[in-house]
């Protein structure tokens, strides 16, 4: 009985000290971290393979192989309940932002990026990487253009031979310039999209989709 009350008391005397120790207060919780803002024209990509197939191994597993990558890198602007390719004498000037030819995206100019020669309405575009341009004419007329302009990286890039978007755009240096197929669709893409439909080992069609309107290039692989 006696150890009993020793041992209470060493537990009592060990409680009073600790309740008379000064206490560091605890830090603060950190505040949370705020997310970055998204951007309203985020970076996109399409890609597909051409000119490969689809082979059986030894285990009879299917493998694609000898395709050779195509890419589309471009800004995906939002509609956001714009009216943003305009009529009549104003059609598509609002997204040309005071530059020549509209850049088809957003930012830094829209590439294609192709491992294999391509034909484009008639003629070869060797592999390589090309800035996209669109010449909106009219709601039912566009041409597409490839240029071998460069794409500089942000507005001040001082790379030579190379553009910001459309700005300073100038013809010498296009590749093919050939129409799009323009049609309208009963949903409105509210994000600019590029991709390719139809595609085959021997080609495909580039397609172009914002609000109501699509618009489509075919391609093959040049022989």
């Amino acid at each position: 009985m006696r150890n009993g009350f020793l041992a209470l008391a060493l537990i009592s005397m060990s409680a009073a000290a600790y309740a008379q120790t000064p206490q560091t207060p605890a830090a603060p919780a950190p505040a949370a971290t705020a997310a970055a803002p998204r951007p309203a024209s985020p970076a996109g990509s399409a890609q597909t393979q051409v000119a490969g197939a689809y082979v059986k191994d030894e285990k009879g597993r299917e493998q694609y192989r000898n395709g050779k990558w195509l890419e589309i890198t471009y800004g995906r602007p939002l509609k956001r309940g714009r009216d943003v390719f305009g009529s009549g004498a104003s059609y598509g000037t609002a997204l040309l932002a005071g530059g020549p030819i509209w850049r088809a995206g957003a930012n830094q100019a829209t590439q294609l990026t192709t491992e294999v020669p391509l034909m484009i309405g008639g003629k070869t575009v060797p592999a390589g990487r090309y800035n996209l341009y669109v010449e909106l004419k009219s709601p039912t007329e566009w041409t597409l253009v490839v240029s071998s302009w460069g794409a500089k990286k942000t507005g001040n890039d001082p790379t030579p031979d190379s553009l910001w978007g459309g700005y300073n755009y100038t013809p010498d240096k296009d590749v093919v310039r050939v129409p799009m197929t323009v049609s309208k669709s009963q949903a409105s893409i509210d994000q600019l999209t590029w991709g390719f439909v139809d595609v085959t080992a021997e080609g495909g069609k580039m397609f172009l989709a914002w609000d109501t309107t699509n618009a489509m290039v075919p391609f093959t692989v040049a022989k």
